[in-house]
């Protein structure tokens, strides 16, 4: 191992490479002795020399560390020849397989981050993109002009409800002002809850919202399954009855299928993405993967909706905001014509964080209430209507204290929740 896995900055050419960004510690050696060895066990080399190397091999195929900074530790950028990739037929697995695969077990390296890929417009060009982005899910929903937030919603409890009554809740917060609801990541086709019975009974009374509010409620179901087959099985019966937009826990079905739907052409709905299991890998930030190549990877895919985390949720304001910011930016931005993804922030909102979570990640976002609607204290329709009537109090710049003074819904949602928590929002946007 040696000069075959290290170039200069100028012999890199970024529309030949896939350019991958560690954040590395070494266990032994330096900084730069861990980057060979991860660029060598990612690219041609093993543990040994081999015979049965060429030059051409060699030459081609090798990956390149040609930035380093640290004695020990620190960020390290590593050239992988476009020619080491089969992306028509290996896609999105032989990307992660080629650019995380086995170096986070290398005994060389301590501890090793993925933290950015950078990848040519011709690798881009092969992936299908989302098929809605924000702008087809914005037409569907008719907030084209207007450019509001979306209110999502998730049902309340997780799992337990039947189809009957979740569909009794989504017309409460359908007319109450959600556009988005969806299923809960735990929430398949269980036997209380069946999928076709589900999909069938929400979708008449998202109908019913319609006509009589002119307004057109999305509902995400979970078609995630055990197998590709069982996912079209979902599918099919999900379309059947009427869906209009299907979820995939994609880092547990995986990049594949949901490349698949997207480039299905019988499928003609918007794809939203939940991330379960992220944070297995995603929140350590010395160790695993950083969730801005989960949402690179998804745009690539295909997702329209990706959850990308709160400014302020559950756990007050988040430590993760300009990360956040960051990869909503990724997915809001053009990328070599791929549509946009629609980032959705979900996790303990409720009414008195949407001043915050508007001003902070701004007017192209969903924010997701599950128990900030269906935990208000006079029920899942005023729970809706709190958030609507937060939503619109902090695009008129108005302080949710003051709104609340003629909104009763949102009156009682700050009673509950703290009005400390409006007051802070007011004080933050004054800023």
């Amino acid at each position: 191992m040696g000069k075959a896995f290290v170039a200069n900055p100028e012999e890199v050419e970024p529309e030949n490479n896939i350019i991958a960004v560690y954040w590395l510690e070494s266990s032994r050696g330096s900084l730069l002795d861990a980057a060979k060895a991860l660029a060598s066990e990612q690219s041609i080399g093993t543990w040994t020399e081999v015979k049965t190397e060429t030059l051409w091999i060699r030459e081609r195929l090798s990956a390149k560390v040609f930035k380093w900074k640290g004695e020990k530790e620190g960020l390290v950028s590593v050239a992988f020849p476009l020619e080491l990739f089969d992306l028509e037929r290996g896609g999105i697995p032989c990307i992660l397989g080629i650019t995380a695969g086995n170096l986070f077990g290398l005994s060389e390296i301590k501890n090793a981050r993925l933290i950015d890929l950078q990848i040519p417009k011709s690798a881009v060009k092969i992936f299908p993109g989302p098929k809605f982005g924000i702008e087809g899910i914005r037409k569907i929903c008719g907030t084209v002009k207007n450019r509001i937030p979306h209110i999502g919603t998730i049902f309340k409890p997780k799992v337990g409800l039947k189809p009957k009554e979740m569909a009794d809740i989504a017309y409460e917060v359908g007319v109450g002002g959600v556009n988005f609801c969806k299923d809960d990541e735990t929430l398949f086709s269980q036997k209380f809850c069946p999928i076709e019975e589900r999909v069938s009974l929400m979708m008449e009374a998202l109908d019913k919202v319609y006509e009589e509010t002119g307004r057109r409620v999305m509902y995400a179901v979970n078609v995630t399954a055990a197998t590709p087959r069982l996912i079209y099985e979902n599918i099919e019966s999900a379309l059947d009855n009427g869906a209009n937009a299907i979820m995939l826990d994609i880092l547990l079905a995986g990049f594949g299928i949901l490349h698949q739907l997207a480039e299905d052409p019988s499928i003609k709905v918007p794809i939203h993405c939940h991330r379960a299991f992220h944070a297995a890998f995603t929140r350590n930030p010395r160790h695993g993967v950083h969730m801005i190549i989960v949402a690179k990877l998804t745009r690539l895919a295909g997702g329209d909706q990706l959850h990308t985390g709160t400014a302020a949720g559950k756990m007050g304001l988040s430590n993760e905001v300009r990360e956040i910011q960051l990869i909503n930016d990724f997915l809001r931005n053009e990328w070599y014509s791929l549509k946009t993804v629609f980032p959705v922030a979900s996790g303990g909102i409720h009414p008195a964080l949407v001043p915050i979570n508007v001003r902070l990640l701004g007017r192209d976002i969903v924010i997701n209430a599950g128990g900030g609607i269906h935990g208000h204290p006079m029920g899942s329709r005023a729970g809706a209507k709190a958030m609507a009537q937060a939503v619109e109090a902090t695009l008129k710049n108005i302080p949710l204290e003051e709104y609340a003074k003629t909104h009763i819904e949102l009156k009682a949602a700050l009673e509950k929740w703290g009005y400390k928590y409006a007051e802070k929002a007011s004080e933050f946007l004054k800023k």
